[in-house]
């Protein structure tokens, strides 16, 4: 048999062979693990805690609380071990009235620094506005022993003192809010906390209070609740209008602050513009309606329009507590020397009124027995006993004839 020569090999071939080789490493080992694999999202940059920072800043100037703790908020999420953020988060929610927020905020801070003087300080603020005294004097001495020079925990100092509402300390709370504005003169909260103090210092020293309260509002004029003080200020002068008027530019601000309807309920009162204040009364109540003191303040607002039939209901809920037609459980307040022994007089009178005495007795004697030290209150049910015992027939409220007037509480 005749054998077949070899064929010898060709170099190019061999070449491009080689060359393939070379093609197929470098894909797998470079062109591969950079693409992305099939059908997954795209990664997304991430926001810098600047920039969620700088957002909130700008919104809390232009008064849009809600929205700057939400971006202080995503800050945190983005930077969640810097106390700074969390403090700064619990100034703004007690701004909005967010108290327990800001407590829980101000508390977060002092779980990543307890030592930060400025945590400390919020979280003072916030368990005053809760009520918690106690709680409140102890945060913010601790706060004043690690920063004595802070004009912020002055400021808060002031107000705490004068929300504890023991006048032993009032003169503690002057000094405390003089030393706030000295170490920082152009404070929001010591200008703030000034005022307050002012107003609580007696008629003579409105025109200043309201001065100071001016200057804070200068520092930022988007902030409902400095609008709601200098309102208050204005109606405890008498200057019913500009009360109104500040009182409408915080109610625009925040319209969810039940608060700021009822300090406008006053004040239109305080003009005699009854149905003016019944609507805004309305407003307070539709915003929290489950608290009885709203509901005593329409109820009263309703007996100075003659709404009788409506007044008794209101009233009726804020003493007695119950179910209200727009489907609220009300608690009623027990009677004690404070606002709510005047929801008992103005009850008893408008039942009296609608020739109800073997309700309005009954009334009227509770106020006798609970409050024998509170002269307004055993004036008018002494008052409204009378009229019952007299038999008098009372008419309906669209003439006004035969009935005792109500004292008011100044």
């Amino acid at each position: 048999m005749t054998r077949r020569p070899r064929k010898r090999s060709s170099p190019w071939r061999i070449l491009f062979l080689l060359v393939l080789i070379g093609v197929a490493l470098y894909f797998n080992q470079v062109v591969v693990p950079a693409t992305p694999p099939l059908f997954m999202p795209t990664p997304t940059l991430t926001r810098s805690p600047e920039s969620f920072v700088n957002e909130a800043e700008k919104l809390y100037n232009e008064g849009k609380l809600t929205q700057a703790i939400a971006a202080y908020q995503q800050a945190i999420i983005a930077e969640p071990n810097n106390p700074i953020l969390y403090v700064t988060l619990a100034r703004v929610q007690i701004f909005a009235g967010q108290y327990e927020d800001a407590l829980t905020n101000a508390q977060n801070a002092l779980l990543k620094n307890p030592n930060n003087p400025m945590a400390h300080a919020v979280q003072a603020y916030a368990e005053s506005f809760l009520g918690n005294h106690l709680e409140a004097e102890a945060a913010i001495k601790r706060s004043l022993e690690l920063d004595a020079n802070s004009a912020l925990a002055h400021a808060y100092y002031a107000e705490i003192l004068i929300n504890k509402g023991d006048p032993e300390d009032f003169e503690k709370a002057a000094a405390e809010s003089r030393l706030a504005k000295e170490l920082d003169p152009n404070l929001l909260e010591a200008h703030r906390a000034r005022g307050l103090v002012l107003i609580n210092s007696g008629q003579d020293n409105l025109d200043e209070a309201i001065d100071e309260l001016k200057a804070a509002v200068a520092e930022n004029d988007k902030i409902a609740d400095l609008h709601l003080v200098l309102g208050f200020a204005y109606r405890v002068k008498g200057e019913n209008d500009l009360a109104v008027d500040e009182l409408l530019a915080a109610y625009a601000l925040n319209p969810k602050d039940a608060d700021i309807p009822t300090e406008i309920t006053f004040a239109y009162s305080n003009e005699g513009q009854f149905g003016k204040a019944a609507q805004y009364a309305e407003d307070a109540v539709k915003i929290d309606p489950t608290n009885p003191k709203l509901r005593g303040n329409l109820g009263m607002t309703y007996y100075k329009n003659n709404q009788l039939d409506e007044a008794i209901q209101q009233l009726a809920l804020a003493v007695h507590g119950g179910n209200a037609s727009d489907g609220a459980t009300v608690e009623g307040m027990p009677l004690a020397y404070d606002k709510s022994a005047e929801y008992y007089w103005f009850y008893g009178f408008a039942l009296a009124k609608r020739n109800r005495c073997a309700e309005a007795v009954p009334v009227f004697q509770a106020l006798l027995s609970g409050v024998p030290d509170y002269d307004l209150a055993v004036e008018n049910a002494t008052a409204g006993l009378d009229l019952c015992k007299a038999g008098i027939e009372t008419p309906g409220p669209d003439t006004g004839e035969g009935t005792p007037e109500v004292t008011e509480t100044p």
